[in-house]
């Protein structure tokens, strides 16, 4: 019998974001993505949301290794954190790595690991693990799928892919060696990205964005342009640059992140633009408007990136007016649909035409729809489909499209972040359940859990009242107050006759548990909350935080 493999799901199953997953073999743990995810709007004061580390710290002295897939946020962007704990080297293409050192760097955590360039097609031995890394198309360069060639057979990550036959630069997913491999070893374990599974026919390719793009410049003649994308969109930022160039314009980056990977780009030749037409911010005031182009970052709307900070009129370079037209090249994350469309609507405010994906199509998706999955299927022809990254209908959908293409029902696993599979000679089949819950940042890691964000919820919903009274245990009397402070329930100084009221009722329980002989602060605050609560339930049908504060003399 040959030795079973397990894969553990921490992240990326359900959501969109905190991809990560633990392929386990011989006792060793390859590690394959590890990224972030953007919190909703009821996660008040988030600003980021990791996977759990539990498992992993449990597994430390076992991991051999991190393969990074491509390189976005929600696949790369949480190893900064899981560095500070673990020490790992970690795998992917020269643009993968580079752009996740960004973060490392910045972290200092560069010491904590070994960033080990891998070349389309190259197959490596990391551990007991035989790692191949096959080229694939997606909307950031020198993206990878994973096959690994365990002892229970090929399992096959598919990464972040479309099926793109004019992709920019012309490195299309390998399909003919994963064909290749579905005919000699065969496909054990399939695990498909599921983002797109629900959306019918095929993507659009990356290249139709660029005459899109073209035509659009073309009628912006005499108005000076701004753009915002992905800072990693390489593709779409050179395709920017070549209908900008086209019309007569120079190229200005605005904002750090897109900057370095502009830089980056160029280092590695995935980005071809002339010296003599990419220019530095600060040169911009020295061009006409129709001269010049801007990129920027901030297309999710994040409030601080340099767009949000344009459309409200606080960038350093640039001021925008009526005779700027923004270019949104990009589709919002889940969870960012209204720090985008508060962008957009402050930028219409200031006078400014705005292009988006619903006026334009000026963005294509980087992930395979569902003809393109069938596609995929009836080449690899898995014994097993998990699908993976996407919501919980998406991989559902995912999973409906391996019944259409012949795969047995109880061939195909729709599982959960936490989850443990086990693939065996007997069949694949789950094992159990690690710990996959959210991993708060919210400043520091780690120091925010449920109840903070709870109260962070009712505070921000319901408001806080603050009851303070002053007691003499010993002559059992009210020295002073009880006095109500509230932010968020009702306006003091509109309501004082409610206040008077509410003072009144929480005054004559205290005196009630001081007669009855109550003789400890936490009992009368207890008494406090409970009256205080009771009162403001009855009288406005609200739930704000109630907060006692039982002072002795």
């Amino acid at each position: 019998m040959a030795a079973p493999v397990r894969i553990v799901f921490l992240g990326g199953l359900g959501e969109i974001g905190r991809n990560c997953m633990g392929i386990v073999q011989d006792g060793k743990v390859l590690l394959i993505d590890c990224g972030l995810m953007f919190p909703d709007a009821d996660m008040h004061g988030i600003d980021l949301v990791l996977p759990d580390f539990t498992w992993l710290r449990e597994q430390a002295d076992n991991i051999v290794g991190l393969v990074a897939t491509h390189g976005h946020e929600d696949h790369v962007g949480a190893l900064q954190y899981l560095l500070r704990e673990l020490s790992f080297p970690i795998y992917g293409s020269a643009l993968t790595l580079g752009l996740a050192r960004n973060r490392i760097e910045e972290a200092g955590l560069l010491g904590r690991t070994e960033l080990i360039a891998v070349k389309d097609g190259e197959r490596r031995q990391i551990g007991p693990f035989d790692v191949e890394f096959l080229p694939v198309t997606h909307s950031v360069p020198h993206a990878h799928a994973i096959a690994l060639h365990t002892s229970q057979g090929v399992i096959l990550h598919t990464g972040d892919f479309k099926l793109d036959l004019t992709p920019v630069d012309g490195r299309r997913t390998d399909l003919g060696r994963i064909g290749a491999i579905a005919n000699t070893e065969g496909i054990r374990l399939l695990l498909a990205d599921s983002t797109n599974a629900e959306e019918h026919g095929h993507s659009p390719s990356e290249s139709s964005v660029g005459a899109v793009l073209r035509a659009v410049f073309a009628e912006q003649r005499g108005r000076r342009v701004i753009t915002a994308s992905f800072a990693s969109h390489l593709h779409r930022i050179q395709q920017i640059a070549d209908a900008a160039i086209a019309n007569g314009r120079v190229v200005a980056t605005l904002g750090m992140s897109i900057r370095k990977n502009v830089r980056l780009g160029r280092d590695l030749g995935v980005l071809k633009i002339p010296d003599d037409k990419l220019i530095d911010i600060e040169e911009a005031d020295k061009y006409k408007p129709e001269q010049l182009c801007v990129i920027s970052t901030g297309s999710q709307g994040e409030p601080m990136s340099a767009l949000a900070l344009l459309a409200r009129g606080e960038n350093k370079w640039v001021k925008v007016s009526a005779n700027d037209t923004v270019i949104l090249s990009s589709h919002a994350i889940p969870g960012n649909e209204g720090n985008v469309n508060r962008v957009i609507d402050d930028l219409l405010r200031s006078g400014v035409e705005v292009v988006h994906s619903g006026v334009a199509d000026v963005h294509a998706t980087g992930h395979a729809q569902a003809d393109e999955l069938k596609t995929y299927m009836s080449i690899t022809e898995p014994d097993w489909l998990v699908p993976i990254h996407g919501e919980y209908r998406h991989m559902v959908a995912n999973a409906k499209l391996g019944y259409i293409m012949g795969i047995p029902k109880d061939h195909v696993l729709v599982c959960e972040d936490g989850d443990v599979l086990e693939l065996s000679d007997d069949g694949l089949k789950a094992v159990g359940r690690v710990p996959a819950g959210y991993l708060y940042v919210d400043g520091i890691v780690g120091d925010v859990g449920q109840g903070v964000l709870r109260d962070r919820r009712v505070l921000a919903e319901e408001g806080v009242v603050v009851v303070v009274v002053t007691v003499d245990l010993e002559s059992r009397k009210v020295i002073t107050g009880p006095e109500i402070i509230t932010r968020g329930w009702v306006y003091a100084p509109e309501a004082e006759d409610l206040l008077d009221e509410a003072c009144d009722r929480v005054a004559g329980v205290v005196e009630a548990s001081l007669a009855a002989g109550v003789k400890d602060v936490e009992s009368l605050e207890r008494d406090v909350r409970k009256a205080a609560g009771k009162f403001v339930s009855e009288r406005t049908k609200r739930r704000p935080m109630i907060v006692p504060v039982v002072m002795e003399t």
